[in-house]
């Protein structure tokens, strides 16, 4: 099954190589690694080192912030056209298990598993050392998300609940992405987008599947809780996703934005920007 990684980059040069280091060696590299450049010019000199066919794809960023939507659904229609049967998405700050492609390939060829949208485990690494992170053992290093599944190598558990799905890692056969049709250009900036891609394969009867040994270990990076950083993005995107589903995503930030008194609730709701009467 030719198999294409997905990866979109603003400013992670160094993410980007470790990324791609743990491609080379894992069980089973890919045909093809398409890296979406959102306005990124050093990312041409991250790709030397690792031995993976690669395409880069310019995508412009506009006003509205990182077009994280737009930029994955290009770098997806540069892999389709290349030929790929099994997309994997894959964020730029998360190294892959030497496993973690073979897996994927595996239980997407599957009978039972090809119409589904697969989800590997994600785990959370420490600062790196001087030296980096170190080539294997990361495992041994990580922690998994509390609250999401985290499957034994080898085991592919059903999913009930498509609010847990998130973009960080997964994957879909050609076919799977074009039933869902792929990510919402409505949203750009932080936050929103993941989930309404996994109300649209809901909608449209895509299953959820959680698939051991294809493990992704998340680099560690600094992050605000809440991000108030992105609390404009947020806002907005929340609108978006309760305009097409009909209820609001990512209620933990903004209960935490009101308690700061970053937003409001008009009279219907919906979150705005405090002082933004323009909704």
């Amino acid at each position: 099954m030719r198999t294409a990684v997905v990866t979109t980059v603003h400013g992670r040069g160094v993410h980007l190589q470790r990324q791609r280091a743990g491609l080379a060696a894992g069980s089973a590299r890919p045909d093809l690694h398409v890296v979406v450049a959102m306005d990124d010019p050093d990312v041409h000199t991250r790709l030397a080192g690792a031995a993976v066919p690669t395409a880069v794809i310019e995508c412009a960023i506009g006003a509205g912030g990182l077009p994280l939507a737009r930029a994955r659904n290009i770098g997806a229609a540069a892999a389709l056209a290349d030929g790929a049967q099994l997309l994997i998405f894959l964020d730029v700050d998360c190294i892959p298990a030497a496993t973690m492609v073979q897996r994927y390939r595996d239980v997407g060829g599957t009978p039972s598993h090809r119409g589904a949208l697969l989800c590997g485990p994600v785990a959370y690494l420490p600062p790196p050392g001087p030296a980096g992170y170190p080539a294997t053992g990361l495992d041994r290093l990580s922690d998994p998300h509390p609250a999401r599944p985290a499957p034994r190598a080898g085991a592919v558990l059903p999913g009930s609940d498509h609010r847990l799905f998130w973009s960080l890692s997964f994957a879909v056969t050609a076919p799977t992405w074009l039933v869902i049709g792929g990510f919402c250009e409505d949203y750009s900036g932080y936050g929103g987008e993941d989930t309404d891609f996994a109300q649209a394969a809901a909608a449209r009867d895509v299953p959820l599947r959680w698939v051991g040994g294809a493990e992704a270990f998340h680099q560690y990076h600094l992050v605000s809780d809440p991000p108030v950083e992105h609390v404009r993005d947020i806002v907005r995107n929340a609108r978006i996703f309760q305009r097409r589903w009909g209820w609001l995503p990512m209620q933990g930030w903004l209960e935490k934005f009101e308690a700061r008194g970053l937003i409001t609730r008009d009279a219907d709701g919906h979150p705005q920007l405090s002082g933004d009467e323009s909704h």
